[in-house]
């Protein structure tokens, strides 16, 4: 039984800017299954968040546009329902998690007030209603004594405890799809680690879909179902998460897991990846990572290389895998 809530085919969103047509997200397929949590991963400019904004329709526009595919939610195209209906899916059925809490909240309104909104406009819940559910959301998340610190305005909030503050909006109409974009960003170790520890609880105890968004694999190791790997506004590698650790199937997935720190091998220093994610106004013709892959061939500088199964849900497009299959 196919238990598929969100499917993006054939995506394709550019930004129209003075110094030329940036190709963001080109071409790109994926499904979110009910339940599960999908990691999409990769270096900073790769198109992760055009995705994110693009399921919501939230880009500004101009400069983006999102040219063409299809965003399927429950079999409802996203791309083609009106504004009304989007306006009662965006914080009620589908939520996001913003990347910087400090400019995603509102200086002037209380904690409260920013939480309690969805519930009375999705919920259509009472002041008092909503103001004990708030209170319910903020413990969950694990701000202490929350219902004292309801009134108390966002700069009263260190970094960590405003990323549970949006977690605890995001989560307030009980959403059926969560998008949490660079959730533990410039957040340290700990409180990194307590952030994970929601989303982990999050899934063990509802059957909330998460896209979670980050450019650190380490970090989604111990949360992942399955993780997308993009570089330069394409797909380059999915499967599971045991499929991308264990068995990597593309250079630039390698690249990304040889950045990981160790505490089991010796090695003196991060192995980098050399270059630079390329212009997306005047991307490299064939592979978009030849220019900085070890392994390239002749054939990576002029044919784009095509989705390879390796084995069950594991796909890579690498002309490298293909060759390597042949042989």
């Amino acid at each position: 039984m196919d238990n598929t809530i969100l499917r993006v085919n054939h995506l394709k969103t550019n930004f129209y800017t003075s110094y030329g047509e940036v190709r963001a997200v080109d071409d790109i397929s994926f499904s979110l299954r009910k339940g599960e949590i999908l990691c999409l991963v990769g270096e900073s400019g790769c198109g992760k968040t055009t995705v994110a904004l693009s399921v919501l329709r939230l880009l500004d526009s101009p400069p983006g546009k999102i040219l063409g595919g299809e965003i399927l939610f429950s079999g409802e195209d996203l791309l083609r329902c009106s504004v009304d209906r989007l306006r009662q899916i965006r914080g009620n059925k589908i939520a996001m998690i913003f990347q910087d809490p400090q400019s995603s909240l509102n200086p002037v309104l209380t904690i409260g007030d920013q939480i309690e909104e969805p519930l009375k406009l999705h919920l259509r819940l009472n002041h008092k209603e909503a103001m004990v559910r708030t209170a319910n959301l903020m413990a969950q998340v694990g701000i202490p004594m929350a219902r004292e610190h309801l009134r108390d305005y966002p700069h009263q909030f260190s970094g960590g405890m405003k990323q549970r503050v949006m977690i605890a909006a995001a989560l307030s109409c009980n959403p059926e799809i969560l998008i949490a974009d660079e959730p533990t960003t410039a957040l340290d170790t700990t409180v990194k680690a307590q952030i994970l520890e929601i989303f982990q609880d999050i899934k063990q105890k509802t059957s909330m879909s998460i896209l979670f968004i980050t450019h650190d694999l380490g970090t989604v190791a111990g949360i992942a179902d399955r993780i997308v790997v993009m570089y330069g506004g394409k797909i380059v590698e999915a499967g599971t998460t045991l499929d991308i650790f264990d068995q990597p199937g593309h250079p630039y997935t390698r690249g990304l897991l040889n950045c990981l720190p160790s505490v089991s091998t010796s090695k003196d220093r991060l192995i980098s990846i050399q270059g630079t994610i390329p212009s997306l106004i005047n991307p490299p013709g064939g592979c978009i990572f030849h220019p900085r892959c070890e392994s390239r061939m002749p054939v990576c500088k002029e044919v784009s290389p095509k989705e390879s199964l390796i084995s069950g849900e594991h796909i890579v497009a690498c002309h490298l895998y293909e060759q390597e299959r042949i042989a």
